[in-house]
């Protein structure tokens, strides 16, 4: 499962209101100047320095919080929200006429105990964002999950920037619960057979408020697993 549209969504003008500001800020042009042809830039609201203009990842690093973040209270709203620990957090900017160039991001999938998410604040419908030649609707307000260990790219063919917030994530056992709400399966060093009997009931739970055929199918592997 290369990705995963979540079933809830953003305020997009308390984002977008936020955001304003923050506009006003120098975004460093991202340093992977291999993979892009046009203007993709950065701005960081969590690095390993604290300094909004670091956009580097680092292994094993402690991040924390940048002057920026502070000027978006609502995003950090979203970012506790998320009750896992948090690396890299961005806005990441690609300008009309720009283009990603297909290439992957080892060890950036939910397997490999980290996961990356995306928050669409600006777009417009000519924004092409293909995962393993599948193109996806990425729209403002909405929370996405992709494996960028497989190979993506991005096209924008509009007249105005495509702009995200880009969370990186450690996987622990509340996001094993949202994935797997969300029809995620896990591998089998973290399977659903592992939960423990109270996480077990709250995910059945909302699995039978979503009655959709793959949820009634993850009842039925948790309950078989009671």
């Amino acid at each position: 499962m290369n990705y995963i549209k979540f079933s809830y969504t953003y305020n997009v003008a308390k984002l977008c209101a936020e955001l304003e500001a923050v506009l006003q800020e120098e975004w460093p042009l991202h340093f992977n100047t291999r993979d892009f042809n046009g203007d993709w830039r950065s701005i960081s609201l969590r690095s390993v320095s604290g300094a909004s203009k670091d956009i580097y990842a680092h292994a094993n690093g402690a991040y924390s919080d940048t002057p920026v973040l502070t000027r978006m209270p609502y995003v950090k709203e979203i970012l506790d929200a998320w009750q896992c620990e948090k690396e890299a957090v961005r806005l990441l900017s690609l300008a009309p006429g720009s283009v990603i160039k297909p290439h992957r991001d080892p060890g950036c999938s939910y397997d490999d105990g980290h996961f990356r998410i995306h928050i669409p604040i600006i777009t417009n419908p000519q924004v092409q964002f293909i995962l393993e030649d599948e193109q996806l609707p990425l729209k403002a307000g909405e929370c996405w999950y992709m494996n960028f260990s497989a190979t993506h790219s991005i096209i924008n063919n509009g007249s105005s920037a495509r702009i995200h917030l880009v969370i990186d994530g450690i996987r622990n056992s509340w996001t094993d619960e949202l994935f797997t709400a969300h029809g995620y399966r896990l591998t089998d060093k973290h399977a659903v057979e592992n939960l423990d009997a109270t996480t077990r009931t709250r995910m059945i739970e909302e699995l039978e408020k979503m009655d959709t055929a793959a949820s009634r199918e993850l009842v039925a592997r948790l309950k078989a697993a009671q």
